[in-house]
């Protein structure tokens, strides 16, 4: 039995615990399923809400190039000078105001089992209790023969950087309701994810895996199901429903990003300084970002994605009045208001970024299309209705130089910390 809307929002609140009652989630249509509504006047620039992920995961391939993340809510664990020395492979690399740095090393825990490492005790307690029991490898962490690391291990072979998905998000799903006293709760609130048909499902599937996902699907299932078989989620384990799994992280997972040298560059630019000391500064770390795209390029953050409730009722819109972030450094994802929006107004965010955004409504509906199965209808893209449907050269050699969009598959894209 699904759980009702209003019992999702009371969830949310709970467990985010600073949710706003300003908003309310409502049916929209067939089409675009639920939304989320302005109950009262939100001002721009209020927090609407602050909310926590059902399960998040650091992404694989991330994780095994040393960006060190807490397990639990990815906060970074490096000091800002040790991040910003790594990237730009300079070890000898030292910041000014190192007392900016808001990491606590003091405060790290790892599990005495496999040693994951945890950015609190809080984030340890809150992974054993969840899910990380059954999930804990012990002293086989390193053991290539574990059916977890066989699972990861596969998972890294078919899907590689940039990253948009992790199997140990589904690993995680399965792992909370295996050790719930309350398996129904979490079972329903899973089920909350919008549905696909099974075409639908197969397209999400192959923009994940490539041309061979079927068997590369069938692989990864086995090894799931060898890993983490659960009677009560039987379904999951199905050919079809692991492939109905498979889409939901697709299409819901939100983008997580965390950065402890992203947030001492956001102390740095609140400090008072004299001008010529403010220039000296910002010079630094203008030359800091260019040392680092030379040696790293675009991977900056630790990056890894979760499942949102709330956030997940937010439908698209190419003008939207409202954006998400994780100034927190850390998976609690906030929501902020782009304009003032009235009462009974829908909460929109955007799939794209600034510059997709930017582009041709044929350029857009094509993005959106290919990586979010749906045609956008916002004002925007009826007001433009009348434009003809062709892509600009322009346009069109900046989607060769780029591929896929960035985090293409997520429900949304990845936030700047």
């Amino acid at each position: 039995m699904a759980a009702s809307m209003g019992d999702v929002f009371s969830f949310c609140v709970g467990v985010a615990g600073r949710a706003r009652a300003a908003v309310e989630v409502r049916f929209v249509s067939s089409a675009k399923g639920k939304g989320l509504f302005a109950t009262q006047l939100i001002r721009k620039g209020e927090t609407i809400f602050v909310e926590r992920p059902l399960v998040a995961a650091q992404f694989l391939w991330n994780a095994l190039y040393r960006y060190r993340a807490c397990d639990h809510c990815l906060r970074a664990l490096e000091k800002a000078e040790e991040n910003a020395q790594r990237l730009t492979g300079k070890p000898g690399h030292v910041l000014p105001h190192p007392e900016l740095c808001t990491v606590r090393k003091d405060l790290h825990q790892n599990c005495p089992s496999c040693q994951v490492m945890y950015c609190s005790a809080e984030c340890r307690l809150a992974a054993a209790e969840q899910y990380h029991r059954v999930l804990c490898p012990g002293p086989s962490q390193d053991d290539p023969l574990h059916p977890l690391n066989k699972l990861q291990e596969a998972w890294r072979s078919v899907h590689y950087p940039p990253e948009t998905a992790s199997i140990m998000l589904m690993a995680r799903m399965v792992a909370t309701v295996k050790q719930a006293k309350d398996k129904d709760q979490w079972i329903r609130l899973f089920s909350q994810f919008c549905n696909k048909t099974a075409n639908e499902e197969e397209e999400i599937v192959h923009k994940l895996l490539g041309d061979k996902f079927k068997g590369q699907l069938e692989l990864l299932r086995r090894l799931f199901t060898e890993a983490l078989y659960e009677e009560a989620l039987s379904q999951w384990f199905t050919p079809d429903g692991f492939r109905s799994l498979f889409a939901l992280v697709g299409t819901n997972g939100q983008g997580i990003g965390t950065s402890s040298l992203s947030q001492w560059v956001h102390a740095c630019d609140a400090l008072e300084l004299k001008p010529q000391d403010r220039e000296q500064l910002d010079a630094f770390i203008d030359q800091l970002y260019k040392d680092i795209e030379a040696a790293t390029g675009e991977f900056l953050n630790c990056e890894g994605s979760g499942l949102f409730v709330l956030q997940s009722c937010c439908n698209h819109s190419c003008v939207p009045n409202a954006e998400t972030s994780f100034p927190e450094n850390n998976f609690l994802l906030h929501v902020t208001a782009l304009e003032d929006i009235k009462p009974g107004e829908e909460v929109c965010i955007s799939y794209l970024d600034c510059c997709q955004r930017e582009r041709s409504r044929h350029s857009r509906h094509k993005i959106l299309r290919e990586n979010y199965l749906f045609v956008c209808s916002c004002p925007k893209c009826l007001a433009e209705a009348d434009e003809p449907n062709v892509t600009s050269e322009e346009e069109e050699e900046e989607e060769e130089e780029e591929g896929e969009p960035e985090d293409a598959e997520l429900g949304d894209e990845m936030t700047d910390v």
